[in-house]
């Protein structure tokens, strides 16, 4: 048991270093990750957990939906599918007004999941920055 928390101990830690760096990115309009001090479910998180998971989207400024895929498609350190608890970065274009019940959606822009796995951060942003140029 001991490495599981080993494990996602650095997933979180991997995960708001890249969330961090996205902040920062002229093509995102937001991150949505409460581990981030700024976010706006921040206070409850802290409150109620002592860590975070890989787990977390973006919402791309200024993309339509063909370049939220191109954007995914671009991503060579990351696969393609939702997160099942595995290591691995993954990606994922994702559209939550189809799937939304308890309430609406009121998001125009696109929106990307990104589950952040072990690989080396560095790495991962680094692919990140190349496939914004696709978009």
């Amino acid at each position: 048991l001991r490495t599981l928390d080993v494990r996602l101990e650095r997933h979180g830690k991997n995960a708001l270093q890249v969330a961090e760096w996205l902040q920062g990115r002229p093509e995102v309009a937001k991150v949505l990750y409460p581990a981030l001090p700024d976010d706006a479910g921040h206070a409850i998180w802290k409150r109620d957990f002592s860590g975070a998971s890989g787990l977390f989207s973006i919402l791309l400024k200024d993309a339509d939906a063909a370049g939220a895929i191109r954007f995914v498609d671009a991503l060579h350190h990351f696969g393609i599918g939702f997160s099942w608890g595995g290591y691995e970065s993954l990606a994922l274009p994702c559209d939550p007004k189809s799937i939304r019940t308890a309430t609406k959606w009121g998001g125009e822009q696109q929106l990307i999941r990104l589950h952040i796995g072990l690989e080396d951060p560095a790495d991962l942003i680094a692919d990140l920055e190349q496939a914004f140029r696709a978009i």
